[in-house]
Formats: structure tokens, C-alpha cells, sequence
């Protein structure tokens, strides 16, 4: 069964603006606006040269290290986002979303105990960081460390009732714990918050084929995810899951 991050959730990074008082814009705080704005805009290599512009304007700026890490991240030049991370946390040690951001470097070098160890931190300096909870949830999962994966989906669903992602997460590590009812239970109530889910489709249809063959309700799942699908990797595989059928 398909779980790999990139195809059961949105990267979720923390991103840092400044508080900027109309008439006191110092040089570097422009040029983070304008990193900022440029991030929006998906043009990350003009975002890069903001932010490293206002780094030499102050080079203590931590949301300027914080927010050009973002941006290497979303380029995939991971290496540059750690060592901007690392910064940021050398500058601002108390500062939980940057433990976060790198920790989802970490998650997608496929280095999940470090990842954790960055989650860990953000929860100890933001108890109620729903997104390091369940990003952490994900790294035990592909650790398979399935009970403390379900122990931080359930905390996720505690602190937000609504939260796709965690009902997901929780019913993939139910999945390959064998526990199907609890897994069709999780895929159903993520496909009920958010009825064009598709990744929830296929990952019912998955549980439902592997319970005790309901090949109907397994079809008709996997028919839909084909039909709102937008990711060629999940379709192809919902494809080939139904062939098999």
C-alpha cells in the first residue's frame, strides 16, 4: 500500500512574517516582504535572493534564515535548508516552528528518528503544535512504530476533531497493524471531513481488499479515487489494485 508522505499530505511548513509597522520598514524587513511575496508566487530562487539579501542587511534576522529555508525546501535543495534551519535555531533556540521545519527536512531525506527528535522539541516548547504531532505520527509510522504512531494521531484528533490528515495517518498504521474495521472506520471519517480524498479512497479500498476480500466496496472505492484523483502515481496505483481485484 502506497503511504509515502508526498502522496498522503501537503508538506506543511511553518512560515515566518514579520510584524512591520507602516512607516518603520527597515532594509531587511522589505526584503523578507518581498521574499515573502515571491514564495507566494512560487518563484523561489527570486524569494532566495530576498531573504539572503535581508540576511546581510541583519545578519541576526532569524525569520530571514527561517523562511529561505522554506524556500530551498520547496526547490528540494535540502542540504541549504538544514544548515538555514540550523541557524534559526542557533539564533532563536526557543522558537518551536523552526525545531519543525527542519524536522520535515529531515522527514523527506527519509531520516525519521532526526525528524523526530525536531518534533519532539517543538511539542516540548508548543504543547499544542497539532502539525508536529502529526508529522511526527507519520515519521513512527514509516519507522513502524505503530503505537506511538496512533498515540500521536489520537493527540492530534483530541486537539482538532477535524483534521484530515491525522484520520489518515491513523488508519494506514491500523492497516498494517491488521486491525481493518478500525482502519475503514479512520479512512471513512477522513472521506466524510473531506469527500474528495482521494489518497482516503484508495487506502479504504486497500483495507476493505485486504478485511476479507469485499471486492465490491474495494471496486467502488477505487473507482472513485481514480475519477478525482489528480496524482498520476495514485491513480496508475488504484489502477493496478483494481485489475487485481
Amino acid at each position: 500500500m502506497i503511504y509515502r508522505r508526498r502522496l498522503i499530505m501537503a508538506v506543511c511548513l511553518v512560515f515566518a512574517t514579520a510584524l512591520m509597522v507602516v512607516g518603520c520598514v527597515s532594509p531587511a524587513e522589505e526584503a523578507l516582504r518581498m521574499g515573502n511575496e515571491y514564495v507566494g508566487q512560487v518563484r523561489y530562487d527570486e524569494a532566495i535572493v530576498e531573504y539572503t539579501k535581508a540576511i546581510e542587511l541583519d545578519p541576526q534576522f532569524v525569520m530571514a534564515y527561517n523562511n529561505r529555508g522554506l524556500a530551498y525546501h520547496k526547490k528540494g535543495e535540502l542540504d541549504e535548508a538544514i544548515a538555514d534551519f540550523d541557524k534559526a535555531v542557533e539564533l532563536a533556540p526557543m522558537r518551536a516552528e523552526v525545531y519543525y521545519n527542519r524536522g520535515s527536512v529531515y522527514f523527506d531525506r527519509g531520516q525519521f528518528q532526526s525528524a523526530t527528535a525536531d518534533y519532539d522539541k517543538a511539542i516540548e516548547l508548543a504543547p499544542r503544535f497539532v502539525l508536529a504531532y502529526n508529522d511526527r505520527g507519520y515519521a513512527y509510522l514509516h519507522m513502524s512504530e505503530f503505537d506511538s504512531a496512533i498515540a500521536n494521531f489520537d493527540k492530534v484528533i483530541e486537539l482538532d476533531p477535524q483534521f484530515v490528515l491525522a484520520y489518515n495517518g491513523r488508519g494506514i498504521t491500523y492497516t498494517n497493524k491488521n486491525e481493518f474495521d478500525k482502519a475503514i472506520a479512520d479512512f471513512s471519517k477522513a472521506i466524510e471531513l473531506y469527500p474528495d480524498y482521494a489518497q482516503a479512497y484508495f487506502n479504504r479500498a486497500y483495507a476493505y481488499h485486504r478485511k476479507s476480500g469485499e471486492v465490491d466496496k474495494a471496486r467502488s472505492d477505487l473507482e472513485k479515487c481514480i475519477e478525482i484523483s489528480t496524482d498520476p502515481n495514485l491513480t496508475k496505483a488504484a489502477k493496478d489494485l483494481l485489475v487485481r481485484l
